[in-house]
């Protein structure tokens, strides 16, 4: 079996992809392993197509450090962790030694990102284990269509070791301190009440995770020590032209008596006389290019799809060629991206009437203020009607992420919307009460992308002098309100600020707490659970670094100069294990003290599930 040129992907859709559009003639499927390959001919050559199944290859400790009972968790901080083939996926690497030891050429056309560098590497470093003499070439692309990818095979480049070194660093780091804390928290829970965990279980903790939930706990407990207090607003109702009008006192009250004062002085007066009436024209700026982080924030703000769903989502949808690639970090479209060509594509789409009226116009796209310098925002790269999207993925949510991206690059390449900004200001004994509005002039944007369309309420024309009959006036009594649950649109953006995770990897976070049972989902908000405060609890007297958003944001910043080859992997791990060695110690010193905590918020937890199952625990 002689193969000339080898393509790895990284999932099965791409390669079959890469196959339809590099091939000269037919396409043959054969199964290596169980894992399906493509073979094809291009210029007369012997090209075989492989897709993976993400990494292949896992960062994992010796095996007899794995022994939980029997090895110091602080030893963990000394060892050195080894790359280890993934179980389910030893078919693919079986697969890519078989091809692989053959190939003159191997083109690693993994996603391109930090991820897909490294497991570039972990391709290579299986195919030269068979076959040291292969040569390898990397292949860039942001979109599954034929142009992309012609162009990308016509101009490979090399790989990039230092992208590959900063994910291998950050899998050790997270290893290591996840291993540490997660057997430190469960062991020390077991050690004084066997039974307080099902066989199994553990306490985990993440270093992106568990900063996370500290930033839903801290919220939930802002909720939980707020005291509500009283105040007193005072607003009142003038016809104007006929047309009855609520204003609202420009302040607020904490007594009573005074409101009631104010309202009396008020009331003593027949008329209002306008002092301020603006009727502004504004615009209402369309939104920035798409990236990541805004396409799951606002799937999960405008269409309630959770941010890892959307994700998911979107992948399959790149895979298939319907959008660019959604791993993204770019606001600005490059001047490679023809927009007009994208536009003439969804011509033959369900937005088709929309894409051609943009093409007679002259576009000038918004721009945001990032580029990650990889891969340009996400956008559409295939025309396609609702019927036929669903004809193929079979379900709605598919299609409402995919109309959400093409609207979304529609309107970054729309008019902004028109409007007049509208206040009114009178004043009635040297009180000022006010009232705001809004009308659309053009719709612009909002035509195509009504999600961001605001309430209009047109108020009355006036001008300044004239008086108006006061009809009513009264006092409200109100509560202050305490802050909301973090929303996951909200974590979200937290999380980019203080730097916790990848575009790639934020929602998985999320998803983890979940899983775990430290936080939960309700109405798009993120309550946590007894359990999962008590963790931040116990970790915030012993270690409050390991909880600390900046403590992960130093870190990813270290890691990204790695990237630079202004830092090497030894000397981020040096840093940042050694300042968890010291955590390690105090939260040691304070063991019995966690347990007891923990233990208790675990039964906790076991009764509320026993009080639902009415007392069957599962």
């Amino acid at each position: 079996m002689i193969i000339d040129s080898l393509v790895v992907a990284e999932k099965d859709s791409v390669a079959r992809a890469i196959a339809r559009y590099l091939a000269q003639g037919s396409i043959s499927v054969r199964r290596v392993y169980g894992v399906k390959t493509y073979w094809f001919t291009r210029n007369g050559k012997q090209w075989v197509s492989i897709g993976l199944k993400g990494h292949i290859m896992n960062m994992d400790f010796p095996e007899e450090l794995n022994k939980w009972h029997s090895v110091e968790p602080s030893k963990l901080f000394d060892a050195e962790p080894i790359l280890v083939i993934r179980e389910d996926t030893i078919s693919y690497v079986r697969a890519l030694s078989r091809l692989g030891s053959s190939a003159s050429t191997v083109y690693l056309a993994l996603d391109a990102d930090s991820e897909g560098e490294a497991i570039a590497y972990e391709a290579v470093f299986v195919i030269r284990n068979v076959n040291p003499r292969a040569v390898f070439k990397r292949v860039l692309f942001s979109a599954v269509t034929k142009n992309d990818i012609i162009e990308a095979f016509n101009s490979p480049t090399n790989l990039n070791p230092g992208l590959a070194r900063r994910v291998f660093t950050r899998m050790i780091l997270d290893l290591t301190l996840g291993a540490v804390f997660t057997r430190a928290l469960t062991l020390s829970v077991e050690n004084v009440d066997r039974n307080a965990l099902a066989r199994g279980s553990f306490l985990s903790y993440g270093p992106c995770q568990t900063p996370v939930l500290n930033l839903v706990v801290q919220r939930a407990l802002e909720r939980e020590n707020f005291k509500p207090e009283k105040y007193y607003t005072l607003h009142i109702m003038v016809d104007a032209g006929g047309t009855k009008l609520t204003l609202n006192h420009d302040g607020t009250f904490k007594d009573r008596q005074e409101a009631e004062k104010v309202l009396g002085l008020v009331k003593s007066r027949a008329r209002a006389k306008v002092v301020i009436a603006n009727y502004k024209e504004d615009f209402l700026d369309p939104p920035a290019p798409l990236d990541t982080i805004e396409l799951e924030r606002r799937a999960s703000r405008f269409l309630n799809i959770r941010p890892k769903a959307t994700l998911d989502i979107a992948e399959e949808l790149y895979r298939h060629g319907y959008i660019s690639y959604p791993r993204t970090e770019t606001t600005i479209y490059p001047p490679t991206l023809n927009l007009r060509q994208v536009l003439l594509e969804l011509t033959h789409g369900e937005h088709s009437d929309y894409a051609k009226a943009l093409l007679g116009m002259s576009i000038k796209p918004t721009r945001g203020d990032s580029n990650d310098g990889a891969h340009p925002p996400i956008y559409p790269t295939r025309g396609v009607t609702k019927q036929e999207l669903l004809k193929y993925f079979k379900n709605e949510r598919y299609w409402r992420i995919y109309d959400l991206v093409v609207r979304h690059f529609l309107a970054t390449l729309s008019p902004p919307a028109r409007v007049e900004k509208q206040k009114i200001v009178v004043d009635v004994s040297s009180h000022r009460f006010s009232a705001e509005g809004l009308r659309i002039i053009d719709e612009g944007y909002l035509t195509i992308y009504p999600f961001e369309r605001p309430s209009e309420k047109v108020l009355p024309r006036v001008r300044a002098g004239d008086e108006l009959s006061i009809v009513k006036a009264w006092v409200e009594e109100r509560e202050t309100e305490p802050p909301p649950y973090l929303s996951e649109s909200e974590l979200l953006r937290l999380m980019r600020k203080y730097g916790i995770g990848t575009d790639a990897t934020m929602q998985d976070h999320i998803h983890t707490n979940v899983i775990r049972g430290y936080f939960k989902i309700r109405n798009r908000q993120c309550i946590p659970t007894p359990l999962g405060k008590a963790v931040i609890s116990v970790l915030g007297k012993t270690g409050n670094e390991l909880i600390d958003p900046w403590f992960r944001s130093r870190m990813e910043k270290a890691l990204m100069e790695i990237t630079k080859g202004s830092l090497s992997p030894d000397d981020v791990l040096f840093t940042f294990k050694n300042e968890a060695r010291k955590i390690y110690e105090k939260f040691m010193n304070r063991q019995r003290e966690v347990a007891m905590e923990l233990i208790k918020a675990l039964k906790e937890a076991l009764s509320k599930t026993s009080r639902r199952t009415g007392g069957k625990t599962t």
